[in-house]
């Protein structure tokens, strides 16, 4: 496909229009998430189904009963229950068509029957420089994939993260044995490796899933150099106007893998290739200030206990062997160990008066959001 130099300049402005006014990731989250939302239907926008998040501030870690729901199956919460309720606790722009393995859990106070937080599962990336470190190589994929399971949604209602460490009761969970028997179960997999990755990267500090050792550990930063997405209509519209000047067939196959990126990187490729010198130029400075967007993410860990877990993903063994601390992986023992920890977080933000008391959704207070979530 070739495009002519006034198209590719139309096209060029479209990126360079979207990413002109953003300086920063958070700002970038900040401003698709606005976009989403003004968009999401009326339902989503009044009361509904913010009254289902945990609401009681005057209940003690010690005092909650923890229970996870599979949504998605027969008899259970839809897809769209857990999409409507995720999309406006988290700041992500959610997507909800997702290739690969996808699991994906509501966790709920009992006692209240209140939403507590998200978590959602899927196949992992197929390079991360910190996991190879690790491994020592780049391992094979289809075994890999066989072996391993990547959090893409660890995400607590607020302010129960804020005044509970909603955050690490969720990333602990996912490194359940609860969570890898059902991965299990559904996809004839042997899993003994979860990784996830931090929203922030090497500007913050520290993250939800830093001081879970042993169950979680941080393994270094990752890297990026792809370019931020396009969001929602202005993606849809640039898509269809490509299409339309593609002899009406899609940039890449129907089946990829990761179809919205590969389909920008395409735009972008033939976006470059036809532009004259001087608009170049302009369009090349637009595509690095956007990269710099994304920023190295912090890139965490967990064998579930498992000694031999890298030498089985290797293909070194077969056989996965329990360590020391596979039985701290039973998910009782995960939430006795985060009561201990919220209790504390707790009871110092009641004494200190810094307890948070109002639910916090992007349907209803946005201006009132820490984005980091």
């Amino acid at each position: 496909m070739n495009l002519s130099e006034i198209d590719a300049v139309y096209a060029a402005d479209k990126f360079i229009d979207y990413f002109s006014n953003m300086g920063r990731i958070d700002e970038y989250l900040r401003n698709v998430k606005l976009d989403r939302m003004s968009q999401m239907q009326t339902s989503l926008l009044g009361m509904g189904p913010e009254d289902d998040m945990f609401d009681a501030f005057d209940m003690h870690p010690e005092d909650m009963d923890i229970k996870v729901y599979t949504a998605g199956v027969k008899g259970g919460f839809s897809n769209e229950y857990f999409s409507e309720r995720l999309q406006i606790t988290t700041s992500h722009a959610i997507e909800d068509s997702i290739p690969g393995k996808s699991l994906k859990w509501i966790v709920k106070e009992m006692n209240t029957n209140k939403i507590l937080g998200f978590c959602r599962f899927g196949s992992p990336t197929i390079n991360s420089k910190p996991r190879n470190d690790w491994l020592g190589r780049t391992p094979e994929l289809s075994r890999f994939n066989r072996h391993a399971i990547m959090g893409f949604i660890i995400v607590p209602t607020q302010p129960f993260g804020f005044n509970c460490l909603g955050g690490k009761l969720l990333s602990l969970l996912c490194c359940s044995h609860t969570a890898r028997e059902t991965l299990n179960s559904k996809y004839d997999a042997d899993i003994c490796l979860f990784e996830t990755t931090s929203l922030y990267g090497s500007t913050k500090s520290s993250s939800q899933y830093d001081g879970l050792k042993p169950y979680m550990r941080y393994r270094g930063l990752t890297q990026s150099d792809f370019t931020p997405l396009l969001h929602d209509d202005i993606f849809q519209e640039l898509n269809k106007w490509f299409i339309a000047r593609n002899g009406n067939k899609s940039l890449v196959k129907e089946d990829a893998s990761s179809r919205k990126l590969k389909t920008q990187q395409k735009m972008i490729s033939l976006i470059k290739k036809n532009l004259p010198s001087q608009k170049a130029v302009e369009f090349q400075t637009a595509i690095v200030s956007a990269k710099n967007l994304t920023e190295q993410k912090r890139f965490y860990m967990s064998d579930y206990g498992f000694e031999n877990a890298r030498e089985v993903i290797l293909g070194e063994q077969d056989v996965l062997r329990t360590g020391q601390n596979y039985d701290k992986f039973h998910m009782e023992n995960l939430i006795q160990w985060w009561k201990k920890k919220a209790s504390n977080r707790y009871e110092k933000l009641k004494s200190e008066g810094r307890l948070r008391t109002k639910v916090e959704t992007w349907n209803s207070n946005p201006d009132e959001i820490d984005i980091i979530r």
